[in-house]
């Protein structure tokens, strides 16, 4: 192997294990104007896009101990690769692919499991990490607030006699 292409297969390599999940899409068809978008959209979600030179991908992925493609490597193909969110990368990249009709998923990785270009569709229908938490926490609150609301209906009930006989003495 060339200098060249071994350091290409090395930062290939890095970019694999600096990041918790990847997806694998194909951008025949997209000019330049597209991809400088999708590239600026990914970038908002912590998210980076690369086109990927096949073989040496599928050396770096074998090295990063993803597994083996067997064949998953054919055409055009890039890299969404991120820090954060797979959901909120899966979305740009869903939302992306209805408006300009372009990219097609094959396949994604999230923490070495293979995800199907379907189970890449369910994510990018997930909310943002920010409302699934913010859902989580009013889970947890719902009983705390009912039972302060339980505990504070006897006195407040008494309140309302007691200041309802001093309306009716005067």
């Amino acid at each position: 192997m060339r200098a060249e292409k071994a350091n290409l297969t090395k930062e290939y390599l890095t970019r694999l294990n600096a990041s918790p999940f990847f997806i694998v899409v194909d951008y025949q068809g997209l000019k330049v104007g597209h991809m400088t978008e999708l590239r600026k959209r990914l970038n908002k979600v912590a998210a980076e896009v690369h086109v990927i030179k096949n073989s040496l991908f599928r050396i770096a992925a074998r090295e990063a101990g993803v597994g083996e493609m067997n064949g998953a490597l054919a055409g055009m193909l890039a890299v969404v690769t991120g820090q954060k969110d797979v959901s909120a990368a899966a979305k740009v990249v869903k939302n992306f692919r209805a408006e300009f009709d372009r990219l097609k998923v094959h396949f994604g990785f999230l923490d070495s499991k293979r995800l199907e270009a379907a189970d890449l569709a369910t994510l990018a229908d997930l909310p943002s990490i920010e409302v699934l938490r913010a859902q989580l926490l009013g889970v947890f609150n719902a009983p705390a607030s009912k039972l302060v609301r339980l505990l504070n209906t006897p006195a407040s009930q008494m309140a309302r006699v007691l200041q309802a006989r001093v309306d009716k003495g005067e």
